[in-house]
C-alpha cells in the first residue's frame, strides 16, 4: 500500500526524500534548474527537469492526479492594488500554479514549505491570501503559520544539528468543511522542542559524524584565514579575564570604529541602532585601551593582513573558553562566534559553517548530513559550491517528515475519507525517517 504524491519546485529531491521513506510514490516533479535537477534524477530515477508555467496553465494542467501535493517554492510578492481578492489575485506568482493543481487535481494533502519571512509583518497580506485561496477550495488551512527547525527534533525523530525555521503552510481537503469550524483549527507543529528534548545538548562530533580523513582536508582553512582567527582567538582568551574586570561584551565589536569617547563623533543622519553600536564600541575601547592597542599592533589588525570585515566580530559563544571550541562564520558583516552546539541554517558556501575544533569548514557531505539526507545520496561530480547551494535551498527531511506525521495524527479521519492509504502509511512508519530512507 502507498500513496502518490507530486514534487514541485524540487530542488535536489528533500521532500521527495521524507516522503519517499513514509511510503510514497511520486507520480511527478518539476525543477527548472537544470544542476538541480540532475542531482534529482541521479538519486530518484526521474527527470524533473522543465517549468511548471508549461505544464500548468490557462489551456491545461498536465500534472497527474496524485495524493499529495509538496512545494518548496519561491515567495513572490502578490499585488495589492485593486480589490482582487482570491484565486485570480494571485496570478503572474509562482503560487497560482500551485492552487490551479489543487483546485484541478483536489489532493488529500498539500504541504508548502517556505522561509520565515513568508508569514511575518511584512507578507500579512500574502499570508492571508494563501489561507483564503485554500479555504476557498474546501481545504482546512489554520491561519497560525506553522514554524519549526530540525533542530528542535531529538536525534531519534530525524532532527539535526541546524537552526533553520521554516514556515509549512499544512492544507487538509476536507469536502465536508463548514466555515464556522475553522477556528477549530490550530497549527501542526509548534516551533518548540519535541518530547522534551533540550536543543543545547546537541553535539557536531557524535549527532553529525564529523569526519577525520585526508577528504576533508580541502576545507582546511587558508593561512589568511587562520591569521584572522587566530588574532581573535588571542583577543577573546586574553579580555575573557574576570579577575581583571574583563569580558566580552554581547553586541558586534567594530574595530574601524574603536576611539575614545571624548573624540567619538556621530553624523546625524546614522540610525539609532548603529549609533548605539557606534557609542558601545567607543566605551568598549575607552575601557580596554591599553589591551586593545598592544593586542592591534601584535596581529597587525589594521593592515592589509585584515579586510574591512575581518575587523568586525560578534561573539555568541556564552563562557567558550576558546575560539577554537565554537563555531564560525565569516560573514559580510564580520566574524561570528557561537557555543559548538546546533549550527546556523545552511547558505552559501561563504558563509557555511567553521568547526573550530577541526580548523575547518564543513564538508558537503556533513552539509548534506545536516539536512537529514542518507550518505548514499549522490551529488555527482560538481563543484563543492553548487552542493553548498543546493543544500542551502533545501528543506529537511527529518522537519518534512515530523510535520506530515503531525498533520496526518492531527487530521486523521478527515484524510481518511479521500486518502486511507496516507494514513496507513504514515501511521505505520518509524519514529525516525533514518530507518526508513532506503535508497530506491
Amino acid at each position: 500500500m502507498s500513496f502518490k504524491f507530486v514534487d514541485l519546485f524540487a530542488g535536489i529531491g528533500g521532500f521527495h526524500a521524507a516522503l519517499h521513506a513514509l511510503g510514497g510514490k511520486c507520480v511527478y516533479a518539476v525543477e527548472i534548474d537544470p544542476k538541480a535537477a540532475a542531482v534529482y534524477e541521479r538519486n530518484w530515477g526521474l527527470d524533473p527537469l522543465g517549468d511548471i508555467t508549461e505544464h500548468v496553465n490557462d489551456s491545461s494542467v498536465t500534472v497527474p492526479n496524485h495524493d499529495v501535493l509538496a512545494a518548496g517554492f519561491p515567495c513572490q510578492p502578490f499585488s495589492k492594488s485593486g480589490a482582487q481578492r482570491g484565486m485570480e489575485e494571485t496570478r503572474g506568482t509562482l503560487y497560482w500554479n500551485i492552487l490551479k493543481i489543487i483546485r484541478e487535481r483536489r489532493p488529500a494533502l498539500v504541504i508548502l514549505e517556505n522561509v520565515r519571512n513568508i508569514a511575518g509583518p511584512r507578507h500579512v497580506h500574502e499570508w492571508q491570501v494563501i489561507v483564503e485561496t485554500l479555504r476557498e477550495q474546501k481545504y482546512r488551512v489554520c491561519e497560525t503559520p506553522a514554524v519549526f527547525s530540525p533542530h528542535l527534533l531529538p536525534p531519534d525523530r530525524g532532527g539535526r544539528p541546524q537552526i533553520r525555521e521554516r514556515v509549512f503552510t499544512v492544507a487538509v481537503r476536507d469536502d465536508q468543511m463548514l466555515e464556522n469550524e475553522l477556528s477549530l483549527d490550530h497549527p501542526v507543529v509548534s516551533n518548540t522542542p519535541v518530547a522534551g528534548w533540550d536543543p543545547n545538548t546537541w553535539d557536531l562530533e557524535s549527532d553529525l559524524l564529523l569526519e577525520d580523513n585526508s577528504e576533508v582536508n580541502k576545507y582546511s582553512l587558508t593561512d589568511t584565514e587562520l591569521h584572522w582567527l587566530n588574532a581573535w582567538n588571542d583577543f577573546v582568551v586574553n579580555m575573557w579575564d574576570l579577575r581583571q574586570g574583563r569580558r566580552l561584551p554581547g553586541f558586534p565589536l567594530w574595530g574601524d570604529n574603536w576611539c575614545l569617547t571624548s573624540e567619538l563623533k556621530i553624523p546625524k543622519e546614522t540610525p539609532d541602532w548603529k549609533a548605539d553600536f557606534l557609542r558601545k564600541n567607543s566605551a568598549f575601547y575607552t575601557g580596554h585601551r591599553e589591551f586593545i592597542d598592544t593586542w592591534a599592533e601584535k596581529w597587525q589588525f589594521y593592515s592589509e593582513k585584515f579586510p574591512a570585515s575581518r575587523r568586525k566580530f560578534e561573539w555568541q559563544a556564552q563562557d567558550s573558553p576558546s575560539l577554537w571550541d565554537t563555531i564560525m562564520h565569516f560573514r559580510p558583516s564580520g566574524i561570528r562566534a557561537k557555543r559548538a552546539t546546533y549550527v546556523p541554517a545552511l547558505v552559501a558556501i561563504t558563509q557555511t559553517s567553521i568547526i573550530g575544533a577541526k580548523r575547518r569548514r564543513l564538508s558537503p557531505r556533513e552539509a548534506a548530513r545536516l539536512q537529514g539526507l542518507p550518505d548514499w545520496y549522490d551529488f555527482g561530480d560538481q563543484a563543492d559550491a553548487m552542493t553548498y547551494k543546493q543544500l542551502g535551498n533545501g528543506v529537511s527531511v527529518g522537519a518534512v517528515w515530523h510535520v506530515v506525521k503531525q498533520a496526518t495524527e492531527q487530521y486523521e479521519e478527515i484524510i481518511k475519507k479521500s486518502c486511507p492509504a496516507l494514513v496507513a502509511c504514515v501511521l505505520e512508519a518509524p519514529m525516525n525517517p533514518d530507518d526508513a530512507l532506503q535508497e530506491p
